[in-house]
């Protein structure tokens, strides 16, 4: 009988592949992974590895035991959900991931909801970029996570894992109020100050306004980030690559790094809520920001994720509900 802790590990050594990642993740010694999986090639009966240099390679056979073990895996996961709904009322810890915009627009009022409604509940949570959800979730570090996806950066397919779309955001490009507004082939949603009037207005033809600040310089996210990608391919589709200055994640430092006439960036609706700066001027572009709620396959039915996304869809600004896309 194969056993579903090893089969955990080979699912994991499939995405992340080397054992020493697999060991980090799961808070295993490396020669204790190496071991379990030796085991479990045993009980296979066939050899499921095969090693080149520091990486491991799956066998056909290895490949294709990943597969049951991500079916096996969602079984598991409805039937934990099933029990909980069987025991009635919400208790525990719930852990969430959520990045920082979103967990100082929306997470709040969704832990109120979520602590008047299931007061039994303990959410629990931690500033998740959306690169490191997936394998977050995986190894049972979170539960539920919000992430975002952009039209330069379409998500990926994550194999053990289930998205759900929540809302869209308008994005736009903050530049410092000085600078000549930039000529575009469509009208343009151009605004004075952080205080966009999100949701509203047409966006700009994106090719042109950017293409205006080819010779400028930019502030991006970090490197590695779905926000630094954005930036990044949206220039490279406008014609240039940009000439990055500052590599800055919270989105009040970029706009006040535009304020104060370093640079200039692109930034999600929810990234300029706020008193409106004169400083910094806004124009809409034509390319959205997606956010949605990421689980383990086979837990949309469990009592305290269902209770959270709830929690969630209620809390999301109706200026944002309705620019609500499907992932």
């Amino acid at each position: 009988m194969l056993d579903v802790r090893r089969l955990r590990l080979l699912r994991e050594l499939a995405r992340r592949g080397t054992i020493a990642a697999v060991a980090e993740a799961l808070a295993f010694s490396p020669s204790a992974v190496s071991q379990q999986l030796g085991v479990l090639e045993r009980e296979a009966g066939l050899p499921l590895l095969e090693r080149t240099g520091r990486r491991v390679r799956l066998t056909p056979a290895g490949q294709n035991l990943v597969l049951h073990a991500e079916a096996v895996l969602e079984r598991l996961e409805r039937a934990d959900a099933d029990l909980a709904a069987a025991r009635g009322g919400l208790s525990g810890a719930l852990r969430i991931g959520a990045f920082p915009t979103a967990t100082r627009a929306i997470v709040p009022a969704a832990l109120v909801a979520l602590a008047r409604l299931h007061p039994g509940l303990e959410p629990m949570v931690r500033e998740t970029d959306p690169a490191e959800v997936a394998h977050a979730l995986r190894a049972g570090d979170l539960d539920v996570a919000l992430v975002h996806t952009y039209d330069f950066v379409p998500a990926a397919r994550e194999p053990g894992l289930t998205t759900e779309p929540l809302y869209g955001e308008a994005m736009y490009l903050a530049v410092p109020a000085g600078d000549a507004p930039a000529d575009s082939d469509s009208d343009s949603d151009s605004d004075s100050g952080c205080g966009p009037g999100p949701g509203t207005g047409e966006p700009s033809g994106q090719g042109p306004v950017l293409r205006a600040h080819t010779d400028a310089p930019w502030i991006t996210a970090t490197p590695g980030t779905l926000c630094h990608t954005m930036t990044v391919r949206a220039c490279q589709a406008a014609g240039f690559t940009p000439r990055v200055r500052h590599r800055v994640d919270e989105f009040a430092t970029v706009l006040a790094l535009v304020a104060a006439g370093q640079g200039v960036a692109v930034v999600p609706q929810l990234g300029v809520t706020g008193p409106a700066d004169p400083a910094v001027r806004l124009t809409r572009l034509a390319m959205q920001r997606r956010t949605g709620l990421a689980f383990r396959s086979g837990a949309r039915t469990h009592p305290a994720v269902a209770a959270f996304g709830a929690a969630l869809r209620a809390a999301v600004p109706p200026d944002l509900a309705g620019s609500r896309a499907a992932q």
